[in-house]
C-alpha cells in the first residue's frame, strides 16, 4: 500500500501547490497529516521531476511542468478558435505573418498562424518548436516568469547556437527591455532575414497563456521600424485577451 499513499501524497500536493501557488513543508505536512520529513520528501520529488522549484526561502512554487500544464489548460483549439479572426484581421491590416505560440519548457510551439500575401513573406512556422529566448513571443512570454522558474527552465544556461543570448545574464536584461517596452524583439535570431515583434496573450485572470508575433522580413524591415509594428500588434493582443476572458 505504500507506493500507492505516496502517489497520493504527490498528487494532492501538486494540486495543493497549483491552488496555493507557494508552500512551505509546514504547510504540506498539515494538508497531508504527515511528519514534516514525509512532506519534505514529497516535495523534493517534485522539485526533481519539474513539478516543483525551491527559492532561496525555502518556498516551494509550481515548477515548469506545471506551469505547461496550467497553461495548456485553456485548450489548443479553444485558443486557436478565439485568436484566429483576429490573427487573420491583424495579417490583413499589415500584409505580414503572423503567428500564435505557446511556451513548452524554455521553447515555443507555434500553434497558429496566417501568412502575408506579398511575394516576398515570412513562411507559416505552425507546428514548429523554436528555442523561446531566439523568438518575440518566446521572449514576451519568458518575460512574465519568476526568476527561480526563469533559472530552472536554463539549467545548463543558455544556447547561443540560435540567439545572440549567450548566458543567462544577457537573458535577464533582454528580458528587462521587453518589460519597459512591452513587447519582444526578435532581429534575425531564429532565422537570418527574419525579424519579428511579440506580445502576450492573457486568459481572464491576466496570466500569460500565449503570444502573438508579426514576423517580417529584415529586407523590407530595418530594425529601426519594428516599432511600427508593435501598437497594431498589442492592440490585436488585447482583443484575443478580451475574447478569451469571454
Amino acid at each position: 500500500m505504500y507506493p500507492l499513499k505516496a502517489v497520493e501524497n504527490a498528487l494532492v500536493t501538486i494540486k495543493f501547490l497549483q491552488e496555493r501557488g507557494e508552500v512551505r513543508v509546514a504547510d504540506v505536512a498539515d494538508h497531508l497529516a504527515v511528519a514534516r520529513s514525509t512532506a519534505h520528501r514529497v516535495l523534493a520529488m517534485l522539485v526533481f521531476h519539474d513539478f516543483a522549484i525551491q527559492d532561496a526561502r525555502r518556498i516551494y512554487r509550481p515548477g515548469p511542468a506545471l506551469r505547461s500544464i496550467r497553461e495548456t489548460e485553456v485548450s489548443r483549439p479553444d485558443l486557436v478558435t478565439a485568436a484566429h479572426p483576429h490573427l487573420r484581421e491583424l495579417g490583413r491590416l499589415i500584409a505580414e505573418t503572423v503567428h500564435l505560440m505557446v511556451l513548452q519548457g524554455n521553447g515555443v510551439r507555434f500553434v497558429d498562424g496566417v501568412e502575408g500575401p506579398q511575394a516576398l513573406h515570412v513562411g507559416s512556422r505552425i507546428g514548429m518548436l523554436l528555442p523561446a529566448h531566439a523568438t518575440s513571443g518566446g521572449k514576451a512570454l519568458l518575460a512574465e516568469l519568476p526568476e527561480e522558474e526563469l533559472r530552472a527552465l536554463y539549467p545548463r544556461g543558455v544556447s547561443t547556437e540560435a540567439s545572440a543570448i549567450g548566458d543567462l545574464a544577457a537573458l535577464r536584461r533582454e528580458l528587462d527591455g521587453v518589460r519597459r517596452r512591452g513587447y519582444a524583439v526578435n532581429s534575425e535570431e531564429s532565422e537570418r532575414g527574419v525579424r519579428a515583434v511579440g506580445v502576450c496573450v492573457r486568459d481572464g485572470a491576466g496570466r500569460a497563456v500565449a503570444a502573438a508575433a508579426i514576423a517580417v522580413p529584415s529586407v523590407r524591415w530595418p530594425k529601426r521600424r519594428l516599432t511600427e509594428l508593435a501598437v497594431p500588434l498589442i492592440a490585436s493582443a488585447a482583443r484575443i485577451s478580451a475574447a478569451l476572458a469571454g
